[in-house]
């Protein structure tokens, strides 16, 4: 009989060591950092500011939109409408456009600058919840591709998409409104390095976040550590999802969230069928992954007089009831094993130094090859055609070799590295303007 995929939390006491008084304790927590973890910020600082802006209401969330107008232009006619992706929080919208427009190569203009040299009226979306649902941002988009068509001068078809989680919110919008009748008028549509089948962030590392948010707590009104794991985003996004820190039980899609998203995308049709479906991956595509150890130590942190402690383990494969890890503060210790959850740290994908982010909130130290693991496995990012809620797949499967009719996608690019998670390569840069 199948064994899903789940994690398993054992709690246990010890009474070695003394206590520590209030005053180390208060040392303690003022050593682990309170920022909101995971976060994947797209932008890079700059003055380039949009030749003009829209504010844009949905019926369940809002936005804004940065218009840059092509090279020689102050009206829209040729619009490219592109989507920020999973983070808490607001958009920065002039910094996710500096980030697609930085120099790849040198003596070559950005991405950006050479779409707008070829005529493109670039719309960056921003959101003013990322970490809402992804129907409610649908929402914002479909409102810009409504304004997108009402203010364009002429009939040249729009091209829809967007980075990570972006491609996800597009991608909604665009079936919806073919569900519903509604004439989108876009012919292509772009995923940046976005989960079609969902995203990987470690499990040990998902329950540290909320395990020591209760040590150092956010100030009030503030987010704390695992408020973006937490999040409607993340449960929608997440292939393996954990509710909190002593959860045991299945992970696979474990958030009804996640499950209905799933559902109610298939109804709607999966992906929109009107226009061309490009895709680019962070990951490669021959199937070569991260040299991450599965099943070895990441990070091993202690505090102060032993007050609290952290192990953190690269996810081993599959199997039963491997060791992912442990923490303990005072004389409460947890540990944590899995059973058939795949060794997703280091399968080819674009990556996020998850354990590096959280290796930092404590203070411990960690080698720098160890600090990213896979974030959206490439597997995910070319859509290939796969359960995603079961996941039969192998994340190791060399994609090059499969036939095109294996990806829901019509064309899909991988980089030659597995690169950070939204990056702009050469490679793929390239590949988007010969389609483009």
């Amino acid at each position: 009989m199948a064994v899903n995929p789940r994690i398993d939390v054992s709690t246990s006491l010890s009474a070695a060591g003394a206590a520590p008084g209030s005053e180390e304790l208060a040392e303690l927590a003022a050593g682990i950092s309170h920022d909101v973890l995971f976060t994947t910020e797209i932008g890079l600082p700059g003055t380039r500011v949009p030749d003009t802006t829209w504010e844009l209401r949905g019926g369940r969330a809002s936005g804004t939109a940065g218009v840059y107008y092509a090279d020689g232009r102050t009206d829209l006619r040729k619009p490219f409408l592109f989507a920020d992706g999973f983070n808490y929080g607001p958009s920065d919208v002039p910094g996710l456009f500096n980030h697609f427009n930085a120099p790849y190569a040198e003596g070559r203009p950005g991405l950006f600058d050479q779409l707008l040299a070829r005529g493109y009226d670039i719309v960056v979306i921003g959101f003013d919840q990322r970490h809402t649902f992804i129907q409610h941002n649908a929402e914002v988009v479909t409102e810009a591709i409504h304004r997108a068509i009402a203010e364009r001068l002429g009939d040249e078809p729009l091209t829809v998409g967007g980075v990570s989680m972006g491609g996800i919110i597009t991608r909604y919008a665009l079936t919806k409104l073919e569900s519903d009748g509604v004439d989108h008028e876009t012919a292509t549509y772009l995923s940046w390095d976005s989960p079609h089948n969902g995203a990987w962030i470690p499990l040990i590392l998902q329950q540290m976040a909320y395990f020591f948010e209760k040590l150092a707590p956010a100030e009030p009104g503030r987010p704390s550590q695992a408020d973006l794991i937490r999040s409607e985003a993340a449960q929608q996004l997440l292939w393996a999802w954990v509710p909190d820190a002593t959860y045991s039980g299945d992970v696979a899609t474990a958030s009804e969230l996640r499950t209905d998203f799933v559902r109610e995308l298939a109804d709607l049709g999966n992906f929109p069928r009107r226009p061309r479906l490009l895709g680019v991956a962070n990951g490669r595509g021959d199937g070569v992954g991260l040299p991450l150890p599965a099943g070895e130590i990441a990070f091993d942190w202690k505090a102060l007089l032993n007050t609290a402690s952290a192990t953190a383990r690269f996810q081993p494969e599959r199997g039963s009831e491997q060791r992912i890890g442990s923490m303990h503060v005072l004389a409460e210790i947890r540990r944590s094993t899995t059973t058939e959850v795949p060794a997703l740290d280091g399968v080819p994908g674009g990556t996020l130094d998850s354990f590096g982010k959280v290796a930092d909130a404590l203070k411990a130290k960690i080698g720098e090859e160890y600090r990213s693991g896979a974030f959206v496995p490439a597997v995910s990012a070319s859509a290939l055609a796969y359960d995603p809620v079961v996941w039969d797949v192998d994340p190791n499967l060399n994609l090059l070799d499969q036939a095109p009719d294996r990806f829901h996608l019509d064309d899909v690019a991988f980089d030659i590295a597995n690169t950070e998670h939204s990056a702009v390569s050469a490679v793929l840069a390239d590949w988007v303007l010969q389609r483009f």
